[in-house]
C-alpha cells in the first residue's frame, strides 16, 4: 500500500463541501479528504440514525460529539460517547453505526489502504 506525500496544511472543516448520504433510517452528512488511499472525514449523523449495510472496512474513529452505538455482526453493541474512539483493521469485525433518539452524533473518521490488516513494522 503506498500513500501519497501529504504537504502541510490546515482544515476548516466548515469549508469542506458536505455530502449527504442516507441511512436506513436518518441521514450522514460526510466532509472529506483524500489522499492517495488514506480517506478522513468529518461526519456528522442525525438523530436516529441507522447505517443502510454492514461494514467490512476497517476505520479509525473519533467521537467529536454525541453518542454512537456500533453494533457487530456477532450482536455485540458499544457505546461511544465524547473523546471515546474504536480501532479495526479491515474484515475483522463486521460492523454498523446507529445514533439515538434524542441525539446525533460528530465522528472524525480516518480510513485507507493502511489498515488490510497487514504489519506496517512499527
Amino acid at each position: 500500500m503506498h500513500t501519497s506525500s501529504i504537504p502541510f496544511q490546515v482544515t476548516d472543516w466548515a469549508e469542506v463541501p458536505a455530502t449527504e448520504y442516507p441511512g436506513e433510517i436518518g441521514t450522514a452528512h460526510w466532509r472529506t479528504l483524500k489522499f492517495g488511499s488514506l480517506r478522513v472525514r468529518l461526519v456528522d449523523y442525525s438523530a436516529s440514525y441507522l447505517s443502510d449495510h454492514w461494514c467490512k472496512r476497517g476505520h479509525i474513529m473519533f467521537v467529536v460529539s454525541g453518542v454512537l452505538e456500533l453494533e457487530l455482526a456477532d450482536g455485540q453493541v458499544f457505546r461511544l460517547t465524547q473523546g471515546m474512539s474504536f480501532e479495526v483493521s479491515d474484515q475483522e469485525s463486521v460492523h454498523r453505526t446507529r445514533t439515538g433518539t434524542d441525539t446525533g452524533a460528530t465522528l472524525f473518521i480516518v480510513d485507507g489502504g493502511f489498515l488490510m490488516g497487514e504489519s506496517t513494522g512499527l
